[in-house]
């Protein structure tokens, strides 16, 4: 199949499905971190010139996740910010693909286009690390969980590796924070590549 992952630039989806034999392509604003087939451009543009079988899309969470939508009543530009970003979203829903998956926290998304198909942790696919995500799917089905990774217990309450005891992500605030949280786990890569390649 002809892949697109959007919004990609640590090359990690793309890879796994080009392991499979697939002919997949990244593309993001930012220069790839691997060497690959990777567009650094525009998504939308690349979408209106370029016919794909699959494509699965991670736009930008800043202004959609639930964790920063209570800034919006105190700085009003972030809420245009969070509509602009909920266009393109439907922008990336609506391109002529087939079959899509579109990955994105808890969040906007939700309330404003329609509730998720699914919603996945990493430990579900061999990774020792807790991240809820949400997956909205056109034409692909659910992921199966491939396998279990249980976590430690601190103070009576599950914990992953990439959790504080408390319970909070172990990366602390910083001007790569964002890049570093938005890598798609290779497990959960190689379930996508697996069972919808």
């Amino acid at each position: 199949m002809k892949v697109l992952v959007a919004c990609e630039f640590s090359g990690i989806v793309r890879d796994a499905f080009a392991a499979k034999g697939h002919d997949a392509w990244s593309c993001d604003l930012l220069p790839t971190e691997r060497q690959g087939n990777h567009i650094q451009g525009n998504v939308l543009e690349l979408l209106a010139e370029h016919s794909f079988d699959l494509m699965i899309a991670f736009p930008p969470c800043t202004y959609l996740c639930s964790s920063g939508l209570h800034w919006n009543a105190r700085r009003p530009e972030r809420e245009r910010k969070t509509t602009e970003a909920l266009m393109f979203v439907h922008y990336l829903l609506a391109a002529p693909v087939k079959r899509i998956a579109l990955e994105n926290p808890v969040g906007r998304i939700s309330t404003a286009i329609r509730k998720p198909d699914q919603k996945i942790q990493p430990y579900y696919f061999g990774e020792d690390a807790s991240k809820l995500t949400c997956l909205w799917l056109y034409g692909l089905p659910p992921l199966r969980p491939t396998k279990d990774v249980a976590p430690r217990i601190v103070n009576g309450k599950p914990r992953w590796s990439n959790q504080t005891d408390s319970g909070q992500n172990k990366l602390g605030p910083s001007e790569h924070r964002s890049t570093e949280r938005a890598r798609t786990f290779p497990g959960i890569a190689n379930a996508m590549a697996d069972q919808w390649g």
